[in-house]
């Protein structure tokens, strides 16, 4: 394993590595982890397939949807009523305008991390 897989963060630029965190009330916080769960809750239309396609139980990924929808006045997934094809969990509204504006700062701040990293000229 090389030193820069020890590294925490996200390798967003050649010399700079970073992660950064959307904090809310209830001192609940969004970051790439939980970015990437509601990405894939979207996608499988289910909470329990999305925690299993990351290798995450069900019931921590439950308890982390239930500290996002803490954050905010509407909640970002609700469960889906069961029936002939099955329960599920859907994104609402704001838990989609979440991910597309967590996405938004994250290019930016990759290309200011590039651009920075271009400054260094530790080469």
């Amino acid at each position: 394993m090389s030193k820069e897989d020890k590294l925490p963060g996200e390798a967003y630029s050649e010399h700079i590595r970073a992660r950064f965190w959307i904090t809310g009330k209830n001192s609940g916080y969004i970051g790439i982890g939980r970015i990437e769960l509601l990405e894939k809750i979207e996608e499988l239309g289910s909470m329990s397939q999305a925690a299993k396609s990351m290798g995450m139980s069900y019931k921590k990924a439950w308890k982390l949807i239930e500290e996002l929808n803490g954050m905010y006045d509407q909640p970002l997934i609700v469960k889906a009523q069961g029936g002939k094809s099955g329960g599920g969990s859907v994104l609402t509204p704001k838990g989609k305008l979440l991910i597309k504006e967590f996405r938004v700062i994250e290019q930016q701040l990759v290309l200011f991390l590039q651009q920075s990293s271009e400054l260094l000229a530790l080469d």
